[in-house]
């Protein structure tokens, strides 16, 4: 392949320093040379109304269009009581609008959820991953990603230490790769 597959990473936090920034500087630093991660800020998008579509925002002009141009996006969230954070849900709102004209729509994708406890976000997870299916995005089924006990994963530095969770999100990003390209074929 000539050229990266380009993907856009939308992260569900707003902290400067939040687990999810961390795994996604990570993730760009191991990505493989086939995947050109880019994270793309979602924090100063407006909460959708429908009434502003005619005096359309420009955070919302510049977030579909930095989608449209990706070849695939990587959503990474934590887990608020149980679900997605409004800011990430926010986004995926504004990115399926207007009907019809959705810029996730046939786009490859994937999810990783992260929480300090056991389960990983497991229910942000799935609950992101119901909303995506109804948008048409073609979310990778598997491996899936849960990353529990997130807080021990970085150093002070925010570096990425623990090598059982790297092997694991190199693995990851391979079998994205693999999706992205049977997506796009």
């Amino acid at each position: 392949m000539s050229n990266p597959y380009e993907v856009a990473v939308l992260i569900g936090s707003p902290r400067t320093k939040s687990f999810n920034r961390l795994l996604a500087k990570a993730l760009t630093a191991i990505a493989p040379p086939a995947l050109s991660l880019r994270i793309v800020e979602i924090g100063d998008v407006p909460f959708y109304n429908d009434e502003q579509e005619e005096a359309l925002p420009a955070a919302w002009q510049t977030l579909r269009q930095d989608i449209a141009r990706a070849d695939a996006v990587l959503f990474l969230t934590p887990e608020y009581n149980r679900g997605v954070p409004a800011l990430l849900k926010n986004a995926v709102d504004v990115l399926s609008r207007p009907y019809g004209k959705s810029a996730l729509t046939g786009k490859p994708g994937a999810v990783i959820s992260t929480s300090p406890g056991a389960m990983g976000g497991f229910g942000a997870n799935h609950h992101l991953r119901q909303s995506l299916v109804c948008l048409g995005v073609n979310t990778m089924a598997t491996p899936e990603a849960y990353i529990g006990g997130v807080a021990g994963l970085f150093d002070e530095q925010g570096k990425l230490v623990n090598e059982a969770s790297k092997d694991f999100l190199l693995k990851y990003l391979a079998a994205f790769e693999q999706w992205i390209g049977k997506i796009k074929s």
